[in-house]
Parts: structure tokens; sequence; C-alpha cells
């Protein structure tokens, strides 16, 4: 039945245990998550068709998993299957592997009156990176990511329902917030919802945000508005759903190990592998977009977070499910970032101090779809998750520079 899927299964949990599902988790942010959960005792299923990640990073995840476990007596499981999350078929005969059906009798007078048979699965949580990321690319090719982004998305979930798997973390993004992210200091969830919000901000004004989006400036980002507007509507409708989405502010750096890292097959867009390219003289330039921002050295502000502390918080939103069920609160957004801002140039100057390397530079115009300044409020994730950032931008390079096998010239840098 599983011919045309690659499975790996690995032993240390029972048919009974529980699993964790996440899809997309080879890649970048997938893998150091799916690292994660295992760290923390859960049994992973990874679903990814290898589009923009590597079998290595499975191996490697195997690997690092082996040794963290080696003195244990319990090795939590990892299973993979390279598959696409929107191949139905597929995904069904994966789904229904982990499902059982739950006989309930109804009597009266000691007599069975009544059996009813629901289906309920060993999935106890998903977590979604199966989108396509790229700005640039999504201006180029609005089609291909609205049909895996939203429809996809839509796809899944109706799965996942006739399955009973309703606790969802779906991985957004800080464009969402699109030109609102200029010039209002670190940004809140409130600046961007699905229902007409009242709210006190930074500078202490009242301010009523009404349901919708403002200011999206490129495809990708309304995908991204639009599957948490399709999630909102869903856990509105249904409040068995408990769904976290988890809006990103630049996910850098990589596991302390230097096993995992950002390496995906196609050409990554984002500052740090431009950065790495330009340190290791893979790339003889690292261009930079925009050296005219209102900002302090005109190029663009943005809030780095450590791809480990991003990872964290996946586990900290499954761990804060079970309190949200019932309680009206079906569907919430957070914000996941380290409420600092950092320039293009200042990460340039954190690199070139752990590497003992200098980066050659070239800037350019500004690139269709980006804005200044962008910066998280992490309160709400604090509060309500119990989750905040621990790494530096200076953890961040030094673990890249592991990652690539370059010595840090230093242990004790300041940025």
């Amino acid at each position: 039945m599983f011919d045309d899927l690659v499975i790996t299964s690995l032993p240390g949990s029972s048919e009974s245990d529980e699993y964790i599902l996440v899809v997309g988790g080879l890649g970048y942010i997938g893998s150091h998550t799916s690292w994660e959960l295992l760290k923390d005792g859960h049994n992973v299923i990874i679903i990814d068709n290898l589009s923009n990640s590597f079998r290595s990073v499975l191996d490697r995840l195997l690997s690092l998993k082996k040794t963290y476990f080696r003195s244990t007596s319990r090795e939590p499981s990892l299973r993979f299957y390279e598959a696409d999350y929107r191949d139905q078929p597929t995904m069904n005969l994966v789904l229904n592997k982990y499902s059982f059906c739950e006989r309930t009798n109804l009597y009266k007078d000691g007599i069975t009156v009544e059996a009813e048979q629901s289906r309920r699965s060993r999935i106890s949580g998903v977590i979604h990176f199966a989108a396509y990321k790229a700005v640039a690319e999504s201006i180029q090719q609005p089609l291909k990511y609205y049909s895996n982004n939203v429809g996809g998305l839509i796809s899944f979930c109706s799965l996942l329902s006739d399955f009973g798997i309703k606790t969802f973390v779906f991985s957004s993004s800080a464009t969402v917030y699109g030109e609102q992210a200029n010039g209002t200091g670190r940004i809140s969830e409130e600046y961007c919802t699905h229902e007409t919000t009242s709210f006190i901000d930074a500078h202490g004004q009242a301010r009523t945000t009404q349901g919708g989006c403002t200011g999206l400036t490129n495809p990708y980002g309304r995908t991204k508005w639009m599957c948490e507007a399709i999630l909102h509507d869903l856990a509105s409708a249904d409040p068995e759903w408990s769904i976290f989405a988890l809006r990103y502010f630049n996910p850098v750096g990589c596991d302390p190990s230097g096993m995992l890292g950002e390496d995906p097959r196609s050409l990554a867009s984002n500052l740090m592998p431009a950065v790495a390219k330009a340190m290791t003289g893979e790339s003889p330039v690292l261009q930079i977009y925009g050296a005219d921002w209102d900002t302090r050295d005109g190029t663009a502000v943005r809030d780095f977070i450590h791809v480990t502390d991003l990872a964290r918080g996946h586990l900290a939103a499954l761990a804060t499910a079970p309190r949200c069920k019932g309680t009206g609160a079906g569907f919430q957004v957070f914000n996941l970032g380290s409420g600092m801002g950092y320039s293009v140039l200042d990460v340039v100057a954190a690199m070139e101090a752990v590497s003992g390397r200098r980066l050659p530079v070239q800037l350019l115009g500004r690139r269709e779809g980006d804005v200044a300044v962008c910066i998280a409020e992490p309160t709400k994730a604090a509060t309500e998750l119990g989750w905040r950032t621990e790494k530096s931008l200076e953890d961040c390079c030094t673990d890249i520079c592991r990652f690539l096998g370059v010595s840090p010239a230093s242990d004790t840098i300041m940025i």
C-alpha cells in the first residue's frame, strides 16, 4: 500500500504512543523543530517531498537522536514519509496508518442499545512548514504560491478534520503586517487581525483594527494572511480546533551541534545564506538591496531570531493547546521574534567579528516587496506561551560558522 512512498521507521515507541506530525520537517525550520521535539521526548512523523530539502537531513537527525539518547532506556521514534502534503490519496494512507476506531456503547437497563464508532488518531498535533516562502519568486509566480500555500492548506485541514486531528500550529510570517511595519517601532499582533480588535498601542494610544489586511507588499505575504483568515474561520466554525499562527521574524543561525543548518535546494533569497556565501568565498560579493531606507545606516532593519529559539516556540504552542480547547480561543496569533532590531550592516559587522573575515559588499537599489523596518513585539508570546528568545545575534553567527566549518575568531564578541 505504501510502495510509492519512501518510509523510514525507527524503533523506540509502541503502536499506542502519540506522535507529532511535521509537514515540511526536513527543511530549515522544520528540521530544527523536529529535533527540538525529539529532544523533548516526542515521537515525530516527518512528511516532506524533498522539493527544497535533502534526504541527508534525515540522516543527521537520526545521528543526533542516537547520540542524545544513547544513555537512556527510552528513545523517541522518528518516522519519515517522502510525500507531498497536497497528495490527498497518499496523505490519507499515511494518516490512516496512525488511526484507530473507538467504539462507544450506550446502555439502558444493562443492555447495549446503541454502539457508536468514531475514528481517532495517535497524531496529537500537526506543525505545518510546507509553504513556499520566497518573496521574489512569489511576485514572479503567484499562482504557484496560491496553489500550494492556500489551496494545499484547505485540502490538508479538511483531511485532518476527517481523522479528528484538530491541534494545528501554522508557520505564518511577519510579512502579513505589510507596510504597517514601517515606522511603528515594535509591531504587535493587533496590527493585523481577522476580527475587529481594540487595543492600546506602544505609544499609549487607543486603536481599533478592523479584520482585514492593509499594505501587503507581495503574494507570499498575501498567502500567509489568507491562510490565517481560513484558519480563523475554521476555528470559529468548529470549537474542537486549537490553532496557533506563529508569525516569524527572520530566522537565522543553526543548531549548535553544527549538524543542522540552512541548506535549501533552491537559491535562498534571505540575508544570512547570502552573508554565509560571501564569507566563504562562494559568492564574490554580498549584494545589499536598499541603502536609502529611513534607518540609522540606510539599510533595512529586521528582527533576527535564532532558529532554535523559533523551534522552541512551536513546542510552547503545542504545550498550550490543551488549555485552549473549549475556551473560545480556538485561533490565536503570536509573534515569534526577539524584539531587537538590527540593520543589514549590523549583521555584516557581527559576522565579520565572529568569523574574523572581511565581507565584500555591494549596495544596490531596493528590492520589490521589501519594507524598511520590521521588529516584533514579543510580549504576548512571553505572557501566554511562556516563551522568549535566549540566543543572541552573536550566537547565530557563531553557530553558522560551526555549520560551515569556519572557526570563530573569538569566543567573546560584543555586538
